[in-house]
């Protein structure tokens, strides 16, 4: 690869067969052939019919698809329907979500320039940005965005906006230099502007080096082609639903072969096997998830962060990292002075020269418009009471010399009335070298003072000045000299002062976080230290040249212990990523600019920014902070557990009730009993019993301890911290509670529809308690608010009354084949039901003290 930023300009001009009256226009063609046009690969696109088709390869869909055509064969027609309808509405829903295909590299695209002023002949001549080729030299003015990567020829006071690609938070001074450093990122390579950056001050003339997918944003946009990320949830469902699978047709032989021994006819033994695999499977399930992250979503957008890929909304509750850029994300992304000195008796003086030795300008609304660092100078003497009006009608300007990246300062000449005044900002080495007067001896205390803010990762300059008794004739560099030193101010881009609690946060729930980003290494650990991301004084800090020189084994075990990363390049914000996830960590990625979108979207969540974040962040991102804040990320994790939790506790539900119909159906004739369940009972208890609740407990309050618990570790299944165990216990409870009753029915004298219209009653009622009691996963259901899930109670009483509907209304008796009971049966009902309850407490209190994680 070319490092052209080491070479000599004139060496640049040769290698490229260029020079500087630009490329004769009858090479063009044959260039253009050579390398193409200046435009970014598009990615590839999937079919409409592939995106649909795609939504059919999940293992729980395969098995829906299964039960419905079983229960086609069954005759169970209404069953069929809901689950198709539920089928269909799940990809209907994926489908629509893919089908708004990732948009990054179109993005990219909108972003670059769309014209450049480009020098053919030697004649200036503006055309499309997509038509230069490497050797075009093009002219670049304040506001333009740069067209394509380009070596400086010549400069003129050129500052560069570059936060987008590399990270830096103010602008960037460009010289025209060759620099002997190897292995520089694009943010030290001073002499080079690139493709869609913009230009923010100054002027230049530049010689193109790359266009395309070789300038820098183009081999961003070529890391943007990752593959996407399967979420924990997704991971979890599919090792659940594989598992579901075998036990289902573990379900069926089992049912089928000892029917066949019982001496059953084989095609009822086969039908009432197939009628039992539907009754296992929780048809429920994706849509109860689906409308779980749903709401979980919408509840999000209200606390200002929103979800681009549904999925992602429960993955935020898995993530044992947060890797975090600094620039707009922790930061507020305005430089701001913070510390502020002046000579004795100077301040007022001192906050002149803030407001007058710049350039910036004011727009018709009043908005600063200008460098970042000169602009926080005037806003900072505005605060003090100054105003640029009046400090321009006391010190009028008569002449300035722009600051160049030879001398490092800036001189603006002003009238004071009878008198004249020089006032001169600058680094703080290149101002005391010019310096006399009385303050001249206290040098070495100024100096000392700069260290210690430089060290404290704050951007310090220096002010100085001098009084003429007549107007110099010409301002030029030899009118600094013999300066009165006039004092300092160090400006930060300050963090948020809400990250300071969500870190604290993030730290109590286990996660880690970390910063990545393209700036400087002392204003990154600056920034860290504050934010108390790192122990004050750990100095645990990377740049991208110290991962450079380690092998990838290095790297992966170093990742575990660095904690904040400056002057990375795109590349290793995305390697640092992948470190990670080998290292099994669920990663969730913030960023705002270009540099961050391939490490966003091959985080297992990608966090862009609303407000500061490019088109090209956002669109490879799952969620968009619309607040841009980063504590609005911890509210997102206690979201995405609380969902994770309630989806747990209706798989708990759902399959614990599942499992007592099954075991009742089983074990109910092999001691002597009726069929204690017809097929519309089972179709009806999988409906609307196990439905509504269910549906109820997607809306559950997240448990008062949630955010003390640490991550669920990456390879957990979905039955971790004793959920078989309590599904066990719990279905095997109810289906004993169930077949007992049913054999006291029996002894009272009975009929068997009666009996039957007991048993399904009674699986009713025990199940709306078991919904009353999952609730909590880690408390007992009165010690939590047993009111505060209203949602849960009208499904209760719905289904209550429809049950009892079903049971008394003449013609539902006759749709439903049950008979109307007596109290005698009601009474037996409702205290069973009391002492499952009891029992399924009993369960929840013995099981948590032998699996829960303290």
């Amino acid at each position: 690869m070319d490092t052209w930023y080491q070479l000599p300009a004139e060496e640049v001009v040769k290698k490229l067969q260029s020079s500087t009256s630009g490329l004769k226009k009858e090479l063009i063609p044959s260039l253009q052939q050579q390398h193409g046009k200046n435009t970014l690969k598009e990615a590839k696109q999937k079919s409409k019919l592939a995106i649909l088709f795609a939504q059919f390869k999940d293992v729980m869909i395969v098995i829906l698809i299964i039960a419905a055509i079983i229960s086609f064969v069954v005759g169970e027609h209404t069953d069929a329907y809901v689950i198709l309808a539920i089928i269909i509405g799940n990809a209907w829903i994926g489908y629509a979500q893919e089908n708004n295909a990732e948009e990054s590299m179109r993005m990219l695209q909108q972003m670059a320039a769309q014209y450049a002023l480009v020098i053919r002949d030697n004649n200036p001549t503006k055309i499309e940005a997509k038509e230069l080729v490497p050797g075009d030299v093009i002219l670049l003015e304040a506001g333009d965005i740069v067209p394509a990567d380009a070596r400086l020829l010549e400069v003129s006071a050129l500052k560069t906006e570059e936060a987008a690609l590399t990270g830096e938070s103010h602008s960037v001074e460009k010289i025209t230099d060759a620099i002997a450093k190897e292995q520089l990122g694009p943010g030290d390579q001073l002499n080079m502007v690139f493709k869609g950056t913009i230009i923010s001050n100054g002027s230049a003339k530049a010689i193109v080096t790359s266009t395309g997918m070789h300038t820098e944003i183009g081999k961003i946009a070529g890391l943007l082609e990752v593959g996407e990320q399967q979420t924990p949830l997704q991971k979890r469902l599919a090792v659940f639903s594989k598992q579901l699978a075998v036990i289902v047709v573990i379900i069926c032989a089992i049912v089928f072969g000892f029917g066949l021994w019982r001496g059953e006819p084989a095609f009822l033994m086969f039908l009432t096997a197939l009628s039992l695999a539907v009754a296992a499977l929780p048809e429920a399930l994706p849509a109860v998830i689906t409308i779980a992250l749903a709401n979980g979503a919408r509840r999000m957008v209200k606390q200002k962060a929103l979800i681009r890929v549904l999925p992602a909304v429960e993955t935020l509750g898995s993530v044992t990292y947060i890797c975090s850029d600094k620039t707009g994300t922790l930061t507020q992304n305005i430089m701001t002075v913070e510390k502020f000195r002046a000579v004795p008796e100077r301040d007022e003086l001192l906050q002149q020269a803030m407001l007058l030795n710049n350039e910036v300008r004011f727009s018709e609304d009043g908005t600063i418009l200008g460098d970042s660092t000169e602009t926080a100078l005037v806003t900072y003497a505005l605060e003090k009471g100054h105003t640029k009006q009046e400090a321009e009608q006391q010190l009028p300007l008569v002449d300035k010399l722009p600051f160049d990246s030879v001398r490092m300062r800036m001189s603006t000449l002003h009238q004071a009335q009878d008198k004249w005044i020089l006032f001169v900002k600058g680094a703080p080495a290149r101002v005391v070298e010019v310096l006399a007067g009385k303050y001249k001896d206290q040098v070495p205390k100024w100096l000392d003072v700069n260290r210690a803010w430089a060290a404290d990762g704050l951007r310090v300059l220096f002010f100085a000045y001098k009084e003429f008794e007549q107007k110099p004739a010409v301002i030029t560099e030899e009118i600094e000299k013999d300066l009165d030193f006039l004092g300092m101010a160090a400006m930060i881009d300050p963090p948020r002062e809400e990250v300071i609690e969500a870190i604290k946060e993030c730290k109590t729930a286990g996660i880690k976080t970390v910063m990545i980003t393209g700036d400087q290494p002392l204003t990154a650990y600056a920034i860290a230290e504050r934010l108390q991301m790192v122990k004050e004084g750990s100095k645990n800090t990377r740049t991208g040249a110290d991962l450079a020189k380690l092998t990838e084994e290095e790297f992966s075990r170093e990742v575990k212990n660095i904690f904040v990363y400056a002057r990375v390049s795109p590349e290793q914000k995305l390697n640092i990523v992948k470190a990670l996830q080998n290292n099994g960590e669920f990663v969730a990625m913030t960023g705002d600019g270009v540099n961050d979108a391939p490490s966003l979207k091959q985080a297992d969540i990608g966090v862009a920014m609303g407000i500061t974040g490019t088109d090209v962040s956002k669109e490879a991102a799952d969620m968009i902070l619309l607040d841009d804040n980063f504590a609005t990320i911890v509210k997102a994790v206690k979201e995405g557990r609380r969902i994770y939790e309630n989806i747990r506790k209706f798989i708990l539900y759902v399959l614990a009730c599942n499992l007592a119909e099954i075991l009742t159906i089983f074990f109910a004739p092999l001691f002597g009993l009726a069929i204690p369940l017809l097929p519309i009972h089972i179709l009806w208890i999988n409906l609307v019993t196990d439905g509504l609740p269910g549906l109820a407990l997607t809306a559950e309050p997240a448990e008062k301890d949630i955010m003390q618990l640490p991550p669920r570790p990456p390879k957990e299944n979905l039955f971790a911290g004793g959920l078989i165990p309590k599904i066990l216990f719990t279905g095997v409870l109810m289906a004993v509670a169930v077949i007992l009753t049913q054999a006291w029915a029996a002894n009272q004298g009975y009929v068997v529809q009666t009996q039957q219209t007991i048993v399904f009653t009674l699986l009713c009622f025990i199940q709306l308690g078991n919904a009353l009691s999952v609730r909590s996963a880690y408390h007992t259901m009165f010690s939590s608010k047993l009111f505060a899930n209203i949602g849960m109670w009208g499904a209760i009483v719905l289904t209550v009354v429809l049950q009892l509907i079903i049971v008394y209304l003449p013609f539902t008796e006759s749709v439903f084949k049950t008979n109307a009971l007596d109290w005698n049966a009601m009474r037996m009902i409702l205290a069973v039901t009391g002492l499952c309850i009891l029992g399924i407490e009993l369960i929840k209190l013995l099981t948590n003290r032998m699996f829960r994680k303290k």
